[in-house]
């Protein structure tokens, strides 16, 4: 009779039902809001002086993605971003984010579940994550933007802080973490034949990233049997439907190793 060593085993349980692995278990803590203060103050000390501020955003994502799509994807590439970087932590992300008006309702505030702030509030909610991380002593801060609708005012922030900073410390806009998806993934979607399925929003490429970071926040089953979404479902063209995680897959390698590569370019 074969016995399969303890530590085999316990892998393998591991592995099939999602429990950390020993391995997992040994790897630093990166996120700020799974850390104590005292465990923080130690990793600056230590040189952790990068840290990450993920923007997501709570909207709607047609009627297959839960509206909670871009916080969930921000936050856990993030993670894969810090500790491919080294020495970086995660602070939490940011979910309230512009969204449209409400009223009268426009954009996806035209839907139920989204949450919508004015431009001003999200820009001084930026600014004041940001301030609060330099204070605590990061030296470089790095935003990823999961979403395109608030890119030109991070841009602004991004401006104004490093004006204002001078070289004490410095706020770095991660626009490679967004551009590469239509730069790199969307291009290598169109050679394998999925041109058509490409849109702007809750398309073949959206819900493939999601599926490949958080499947339960796919109504996978219930998108397969339907008929093609529209615009008045809250998909802007192309089709959801031929989505995998696999193909996410893809596209999140594309992001994580974009974003790591230019923040190593920073530190040149």
């Amino acid at each position: 009779m074969h016995v399969v060593p303890r530590m085999i085993l316990f892998i393998g349980v591991a592995f099939r039902f999602g429990f950390p692995t020993p391995s997992a278990l040994a790897a630093p803590e990166v996120a700020l809001e799974k850390m104590t203060w005292p465990e923080i103050a130690r990793a600056i000390q230590n040189g952790d002086k990068t840290v990450i501020i993920p923007i997501g955003g709570t909207e709607q994502s047609g009627p297959f993605i839960a509206v909670g799509k871009h916080n969930v994807r921000a936050a856990a590439l993030a993670l894969r971003i810090a500790r491919g970087l080294g020495h970086c932590l995660v602070a939490p992300v940011i979910a309230y984010v512009p969204e449209g008006d409400t009223s009268p309702r426009t954009s996806h505030m035209r839907f139920p579940g989204t949450i919508s702030i004015p431009p001003r509030i999200f820009e001084g909610l930026l600014m004041g994550a940001a301030g609060s991380l330099r204070a605590q002593g990061f030296q470089h801060i790095a935003i990823i933007s999961d979403h395109g609708g608030y890119r030109a005012s991070v841009a602004r922030v991004t401006q104004q802080l490093n004006t204002r900073w001078r070289n004490a410390a410095r706020v770095i806009d991660i626009t490679p973490y967004y551009d590469v998806l239509q730069s790199r993934f969307a291009p290598w979607l169109r050679e394998r034949g999925f041109a058509q399925d490409i849109g702007q929003h809750a398309d073949l490429m959206d819900t493939s990233l999601m599926l490949a970071v958080d499947p339960t926040m796919v109504r996978l089953a219930l998108m397969k049997k339907s008929l093609k979404p529209g615009k008045e479902d809250g998909v802007y063209g192309g089709d959801p439907r031929p989505s995998t995680a696999a193909l996410g897959a893809v596209g999140t390698s594309f992001q994580v190793d974009a974003a790591i590569a230019r923040l190593r370019r920073e530190y040149k």
